[in-house]
């Protein structure tokens, strides 16, 4: 098993910046990329951000593009999400999510206001 704790969600105005963090633990040898999912109230859990060990490659949802940026370290399985002009509709619980949406984590809160 492999288990994923987030941090650094918080409340923000529309137009700053966030940064979330994400470490695994467990069983972390077998993990081969992680990401981040998001789920608004009332929506369905989508897709943000993803990258793969082997390689470094990166996927963004077209939503974010250009505006969020991730990062991470295989050797300490920790993954980062860097979120800038963040707008209201980003309001959201971010999850984080190793080996295509196998593992997740609890999820962190991030609220955009207007």
């Amino acid at each position: 098993q492999v288990q994923l704790v987030e941090s650094g969600g918080g409340l923000v105005q529309a137009g700053g910046s966030l940064r979330l963090s994400c470490a695994a633990s467990g069983r972390t040898f077998s993990i081969y990329n992680m990401g981040w999912f998001r789920q608004a109230p009332g929506k369905e859990r989508e897709f943000v951000a993803r990258i793969t060990w082997s390689g470094g490659t990166t996927d963004y949802a077209d939503s974010v593009k250009g505006r969020f940026s991730i990062s991470g370290d295989n050797r300490k399985n920790t993954v980062d999400l860097q979120m800038n002009s963040l707008k209201p509709e980003d309001t959201a619980v971010y999850y984080c999510a190793a080996n295509v949406a196998r593992y997740w984590g609890q999820g962190t809160q991030v609220t955009v206001s207007s």
